[in-house]
């Protein structure tokens, strides 16, 4: 019996609604399927509910905080009653502040600006570049990829311990991986760092669209994430956690909103005022709508229950892995192993091709979107393939021909608007392509593997 026969009997819930479930694409073999979106991992597609929140909302569109007129102060309203619906969504603490920002990279770039001129941060290899490249103004130390959840705890503990015990010092650390899906001891990693005297920022951007994520619970200083792997658009980000470090630095960005009292002094100069408030460092005209749909985003899942929706995606998980696990030539990428708890994120190589070229001939020939390369997270998906940290290989960029061993990997990835169907198809996709190879010519353009238009099928 198949996995997916297996789970007919269980209670799982259905797919929530999203934007696009229902779009079509053509096949360079010939007519149309729908599209099967398997690239949650980077950017997730919008739930149907937050976008009928944003369409229900977008002719009381206004500038907030600055604006007497009616829609401004609806706006007002909207935006920081979602500042709310986020904190309550995480779980902050009432001294806590949530500060909106692009993304989860724009959001660890606004705390790497605001640590202590002698601040040490501690990161491991295995993070993406989002976590790990920040803090070009503080003294790194470069924590290598762990193959436990122990180890990491011990390699944390040992950096900790041979620290200068009287300067500040951060620990970075995500709380699910990018690249292999598996779940990290973030609680035991806090638990380390505060008992050393070091304050944890959790990078939650593959955490929180599949798990429940509490400040308090997890008891971290600080979390981040992205709107647009939490089912929300574009453009929208969150970073919250302790307001003493981002009370007492300079704004991250300088400008209106970000202070509250500005005058010309007699010697030509300005004195500026800032705001102690997420104010702060939210300097501009604020994205409301991008706001307002991570709210809604927050809302939603939610309301859906994460229980429900981690027993269904589990469920999904456990297809996929199976799947692979029945075809010899595929490597399953993994740091701590088979049985490690994890989201929905798998990345794998297939003996005899090219990455670029696998993913390119499931899009091509299968509608299937997923993705190749090192996934914003060289080193780790280096040390995974166990090759020298010196080779050549970038992010979606194949180095290879069609056919020719590759550097990068593919990463299948899904989560609570995933159809068993789109999974039913991959896996059955990956079977063909290994046993039966390509229908069709590719070759190398502009740095991706794309089909060749000007030959016919093989």
């Amino acid at each position: 019996m198949s996995v997916f026969a297996a789970a007919a009997d269980q209670s799982l819930c259905t797919p929530l609604p999203v934007l696009g479930k229902d779009v079509s694409v053509p096949l360079v073999t010939g007519g149309e399927v729908t599209y099967a979106a398997l690239d949650y991992a980077a950017s997730a597609p919008a739930l149907q509910r937050v976008w009928d929140d944003v369409a229900a909302y977008a002719p009381y569109y206004g500038s907030v905080h600055r604006g007497a007129g009616y829609l401004s102060q609806l706006s007002t309203d909207l935006f920081e009653n979602s500042r709310a619906t986020v904190a309550e969504f995480l779980g902050c603490r009432a001294e806590d502040q949530v500060i909106f920002t692009r993304s989860t990279t724009d959001s660890l770039n606004l705390l790497a600006a605001v640590v202590p001129a002698d601040c040490q941060v501690f990161v491991y290899e295995t993070e993406h570049h989002a976590s790990l490249l920040p803090w070009r103004d503080a003294r790194v130390t470069y924590l290598n990829a762990p193959r436990t959840p122990a180890q990491a705890v011990e390699t944390l503990e040992r950096a900790l311990a041979d620290r200068d015990p009287y300067g500040p010092a951060l620990v970075c650390v995500t709380g699910a991986s990018n690249v292999t899906g598996e779940l990290w001891p973030v609680k035991e990693l806090a638990a380390a760092a505060h008992a050393h005297g070091a304050r944890i920022v959790l990078d939650a951007a593959q955490l929180a669209p599949h798990h429940p994520v509490d400040i308090t619970d997890l008891d971290v200083d600080w979390i981040a994430f992205s709107g647009h792997k939490l089912y929300a658009p574009f453009g929208s980000g969150v970073l919250a956690g302790r307001a003493d470090w981002l009370r007492d630095a300079e704004p991250y960005l300088a400008g209106g909103g970000a202070s509250r009292r500005v005058a010309r002094r007699g010697d030509g100069g300005v004195d500026v005022e800032w705001h102690t408030t997420a104010a702060r460092h939210e300097a501009g005209s604020p994205n409301v709508i991008g706001v307002y749909s991570i709210a809604s985003a927050c809302k939603a899942l939610t309301e859906a229950g994460f229980d429900n929706l981690v027993a269904r995606e589990q469920h999904l998980v456990t297809a996929v892995r199976t799947g692979l696990a029945e075809v010899p030539e595929v490597k399953v990428l993994s740091l701590f192993g088979d049985d490690a708890p994890r989201v929905g994120v798998v990345s794998f190589v297939v003996e005899g091709w090219n990455s670029s070229h696998f993913a390119a001939a499931l899009s091509a020939e299968y509608g299937i979107g997923v993705r190749d390369g090192l996934f914003c997270a060289h080193p780790l998906v280096r040390t995974l393939l166990g090759s020298d940290p010196q080779e050549v290989g970038e992010c979606g960029a194949p180095e290879a021909e069609p056919g020719e061993r590759s550097l990068n990997a593919i990463r299948v990835s899904f989560g609570a608007g995933t159809p068993d169907e789109h999974i039913e198809r991959f896996v059955r996709a990956v079977k063909e392509l290994v046993s039966e190879g390509a229908q069709w010519k590719y070759r190398t353009e502009d740095g991706r593997c794309v089909p060749d238009r000007g030959t016919a099928q093989l």
